[in-house]
């Protein structure tokens, strides 16, 4: 963005851009230009705080989601380990019976 500001800070001492009326054309566009630079930086902080927020927004409902999903898996875990024992037992001792 500075390298279209000098351009048009050096055009307006020939007095082309219809920026360049007043007792000091250079002065006030250059401030003209620097205010809108800042306005523009202020829009585009806003716009990128905002999109910040949304960011993690969604990073603590996938965090939930995947806490929630934890533990589900948990539970399922102890249900398989719960019921995996009473099988292998019986088949345990199946196979002892067979083998004698």
């Amino acid at each position: 963005m500075m390298c279209e500001v000098m351009p048009t800070i050096s055009e307006g001492d020939s007095g082309g851009p219809p920026r360049a009326t007043g007792g000091v054309p250079n002065g006030s566009d250059q401030e003209a230009n620097f205010e809108q630079l800042m306005v523009n930086m202020l829009d585009e902080r806003d716009k990128l705080l905002e999109s910040l927020r949304e960011t993690q927004e969604t990073l603590i409902q996938s965090q939930t989601k995947l806490q929630g999903a934890l533990h589900e898996r948990d539970v399922l875990q102890r249900q398989i380990n719960a019921s995996l024992p009473q099988v292998s037992s019986s088949r345990a001792s199946e196979g002892s019976g067979c083998g004698g």
